[in-house]
């Protein structure tokens, strides 16, 4: 059950951006993250919060057959927390599991970050 979870906390995220507020486009930022990483996302959900003003977030998950992303989106905060773990029991995913919190990391363009991470099992 080894894995490696990854989370970062970003700031200064253009509450304007799309991604912050419309689940579409969250899907697919998400979606072309997941493949272009090389991991197989095989279900998501995307649930916006409040009514649609375009101030209010949205929580959205993406299960991986690898285990899942999430991201968590503030727009009157201008914040975004993001959230990957990867399974490495039939191979090292560690690797895939960046490329996709770097990709996330980019498509936010946030003024600062705050990483961690943490090796399971």
């Amino acid at each position: 059950m080894k894995g490696l979870h990854l989370t970062a906390d970003l700031r200064g995220v253009d509450p304007g951006r799309l991604l912050m507020t419309d689940t579409a486009a969250l899907a697919v930022a998400c979606g072309d993250a997941v493949r272009t990483a090389g991991l197989s996302g095989v279900a998501e959900l995307m649930h916006r919060f409040g009514p649609a003003d375009g101030q209010s977030g949205i929580t959205g998950v993406v299960l991986l057959a690898e285990s899942h992303v999430a991201v968590h989106t503030w727009p009157e905060l201008g914040a975004v927390t993001l959230d990957v773990y990867v399974c490495n029991y039939g191979g090292d995913n560690s690797m895939k599991a960046r490329a996709l919190l770097d990709a996330l990391i980019a498509a936010f363009a946030p003024g600062t970050v705050s990483r961690q991470q943490w090796l399971r099992g």
